[in-house]
Formats: C-alpha cells, sequence, structure tokens
C-alpha cells in the first residue's frame, strides 16, 4: 500500500531539486508498511508528478522537529512555524529516492472523481481510498 499526498507545486519543485528533504505534516497514515509516497501537485498543475520512498518518519514537538530537519526541510522556518502553529507534535517524513514522471498523470484519468486528498489517500495500482 502506497499513499497520495498533496504537496503545493513550489515545495514539489524543491523535492525534486533535492532542496526539500522531509515532507512534514500535522498527522500521518496508520499503516506503518507504506514506503512509497505519490506526489499530487496542486493548483495550479494538478496533476500526479511522482514519487519517493519513505527513509524515515520523525514525530516529535515541531521545535524539536526544525531542530532536526531545517537544514534540509526546503521551507522558511516562518513558513513551518505557521503550519504547525499550536501544535504539540508533528511528524517529518525522510524523502529519499525520489522519482519524477516523464509525463505527469492527471487523476481523473485514474479516477473519474477524484478529489485532492486534504492530508492523505491510501493509493494503489487499483486506484485510491
Amino acid at each position: 500500500m502506497d499513499v497520495l499526498l498533496s504537496i503545493k507545486p513550489k515545495y514539489v519543485e524543491a523535492i525534486m531539486k533535492g532542496e526539500k528533504r522531509y515532507e512534514f505534516r500535522k498527522t500521518i497514515f496508520k499503516n506503518k508498511n507504506v514506503q512509497k509516497v505519490y506526489i499530487y501537485s496542486t493548483s495550479p498543475v494538478k496533476k500526479i508528478v511522482g514519487y519517493f520512498i519513505i527513509g524515515d518518519i520523525i514525530e516529535d514537538h515541531p521545535n524539536n522537529l526544525w531542530e532536526k530537519c531545517k537544514k534540509f526541510s526546503g521551507i522558511s522556518d516562518t513558513e513551518f512555524f505557521n503550519y504547525f502553529n499550536g501544535n504539540e507534535r508533528g511528524f517529518a517524513i525522510r524523502i529519499d529516492e525520489v522519482e519524477k514522471f516523464n509525463k505527469p498523470l492527471d487523476p481523473t484519468h485514474i479516477y473519474q472523481k477524484f478529489i485532492p486528498p486534504q492530508s492523505f489517500y491510501y493509493f494503489n495500482a487499483g486506484g485510491m481510498r
């Protein structure tokens, strides 16, 4: 089982360039067997542009996450702390082995009723749920 994450285009670009090696989340998937994250680049792109292999998932207080991951966060401290505003815990997904698709996939060709995930969808060859 894999997951599909919605990520803003500017962060997708940083991931693809290797500048962003951690994806930060307030919540995380419960399935511990997830190894691959498909990247849905949000508006205006609106396509699945590639995937990455999960290296590790760190759970900690946002202050500690920032100290551990800031060098390869791909975002400013202001963006980071605005995102985690008021949260006592957060997650940093380490990005390993990024693969960019030569031709991004329109998710509506896979699933006609596609709605971009608010946090994530479990994803497999049979579709999303």
